[in-house]
C-alpha cells in the first residue's frame, strides 16, 4: 500500500501545484496546511459540472503488414501457404517432387519480381576470400577460428542474398480483411 501511495504521490506533485508545494514543506520538516475549502451558503444548493466526456481520439485505418502482402503475394501466384499447410504423409515422393517444382517456379519468379534478389558476393562457393579488417558486419559473417583482428582470410561458405529492390504491392483492403493471406473462395452453382 505503501508503494501506491508513492506512485499517486509523484503524480500529484507533478499536476497539482498546491500537492507539490505541501509535500516540499513535509520534506523541510514542516507542517502541511489545511486545505482552503470554499465556502458555501447553507441555503443555495451547490451545483456541479458534469464531467466533460474525454475528446474521441480518431481511429486508425488498420493496415496490412508487409510480411503479410508478402505472404498473400506467394499464395496468389505460387500456392505457398497451401503447400506448406498440406499434409504431405499421403503422397508418395514424385508426387511432392512434381507439385514443388511448380511451387519453386512460381515463388522464384514471386521473389524476383518484388525483390530482384542477387549474391552479394559473385564469387564462387568454396573460393579462398579475403576480408579487410573494416567489413561490415551487416554484408558478411564470419564463421570458423576467429582470431584477432582482421583482414582475414578463408573460403567462401555462402555468397549470402541482398534484395537489389523492394516493390511490394500495395493493399488496398477492409480493416476486416487486413490478416487475410488469401480469402476463402465459394463456388457458386446454378440458382
Amino acid at each position: 500500500m505503501v508503494l501506491w501511495d508513492a506512485v499517486r504521490i509523484f503524480f500529484a506533485t507533478l499536476w497539482d501545484k498546491r500537492v507539490a508545494e505541501g509535500v516540499r514543506s513535509l520534506l523541510r520538516g514542516g507542517q502541511v496546511a489545511e486545505p482552503q475549502r470554499p465556502s458555501v451558503e447553507p441555503d443555495r444548493p451547490v451545483t456541479v459540472a458534469p464531467p466533460k466526456p474525454p475528446l474521441a481520439k480518431p481511429r486508425e485505418k488498420l493496415t496490412k503488414s508487409e510480411a503479410l502482402i508478402l505472404l498473400e503475394t506467394l499464395q496468389r501466384e505460387a500456392r505457398f501457404v497451401d503447400f506448406i499447410k498440406e499434409d504431405l504423409s499421403g503422397y508418395s515422393d514424385a508426387q511432392i517432387g512434381a507439385a514443388v517444382r511448380d511451387i519453386h517456379r512460381d515463388c522464384a519468379a514471386v521473389l524476383e519480381r518484388l525483390f530482384a534478389i542477387r549474391p552479394v558476393v559473385t564469387a564462387t562457393e568454396g573460393a579462398d576470400f579475403e576480408l579487410p579488417h573494416d567489413f561490415d558486419s551487416g554484408r558478411f559473417r564470419i564463421v570458423g577460428n576467429v582470431v584477432g583482428s582482421g583482414p582475414y582470410h578463408g573460403k567462401l561458405v555462402h555468397h549470402g542474398w541482398e534484395a537489389t529492390t523492394c516493390q511490394l504491392p500495395l493493399w488496398q483492403g477492409s480493416e476486416s480483411a487486413v490478416r487475410i493471406i488469401a480469402p476463402a473462395e465459394v463456388e457458386v452453382v446454378g440458382q
